[in-house]
């Protein structure tokens, strides 16, 4: 698998793991409360080009997500995740790989540990299983873990997030194993269940060759059509020459 398609599928599989408020990479640190299901259905597009030895390498693929989180008690949630990916690979125009299929399903639990006056405090351990072809570029190969420590500030109309996590990426490719992911991410409520949201933040690069990390930055709104119903749409773009050039990203959230 050459290091554009690698970077792609660990561009593919975070948004996955993290089961933020899509369009957000960045999670809140609220929970569902005991005995209440969310079931998210995500999808994104991605476009990447690069030059590799002369070569104009144009990667695009994308994601189909089906997550279901349940509220074991008030301050803990599990939530599973079950991605479809798709990737084609061009270069120089030629078609040279064109690959789909399920790719590794996440398990995590969430644990909401403070909250007090509009702050909190959530971490959130999981694993992620190799239910992907890896040699097809749609999995890792092996299971891997991340945690991710959470924190939320609301203050209304606003409320500001901020992510620090940890990836043990066991891969069956030459990759660095140990990587983080540190973000932050707003949301606004302009007008009554209409939100713009922004996010930015910055991963290490699975790529051991690479000279620099990707960093991506994203708009979007979510609408709530009713207090159980959103959909979302946003644009994300990368920041430095690592990160994908752009993704569209879209979702649809149902709680109950």
């Amino acid at each position: 698998m050459c290091r554009s398609v690698s970077t792609m599928v660990m561009v593919l599989l975070w948004p996955c793991m993290v089961f933020a408020a899509h369009p957000l990479i960045t999670d809140d640190a609220g929970t569902q409360g005991k005995g209440k299901f969310q079931l998210e259905v995500n999808g994104q597009y991605d476009s990447d080009t690069e030059t590799v030895n002369s070569v104009s390498v144009k990667t695009t693929g994308g994601q189909a997500t089906m997550a279901l989180t349940y509220g074991i008690i008030d301050s803990i949630d599990l939530a599973v995740g079950i991605p479809y990916q798709w990737i084609e690979e061009k270069d120089d125009g030629v078609l040279v790989s064109n690959e789909h299929g399920i790719s590794d399903a996440t398990l995590d639990i969430k644990w909401r540990f403070f909250e007090k006056d509009g702050l909190s405090f959530a971490v959130k351990p999981g694993a992620s299983f190799p239910t992907g072809d890896e040699d097809k570029g749609l999995g890792t190969g092996k299971t891997g873990y991340h945690v991710f420590l959470i924190g939320t500030k609301e203050a209304a109309p606003w409320a500001f997030h901020a992510n620090l996590d940890y990836i043990r990426n066991e891969s069956k490719f030459d990759e660095n194993k140990n990587l983080w992911h540190a973000s932050l991410a707003t949301t606004c409520e302009i007008v009554k269940n209409l939100k713009l949201v922004g996010n930015v933040g910055i991963e290490r690069n699975p790529d051991k060759a690479a000279d620099r990390d990707p960093a991506f930055l994203i708009a979007g709104i979510i609408y709530s059509f009713s207090e159980n119903l959103d959909v979302d749409f946003g644009v994300k773009a990368g920041i430095t020459r690592a990160e994908t050039d752009y993704s569209i990203l879209a979702g649809l959230t149902y709680r109950l």
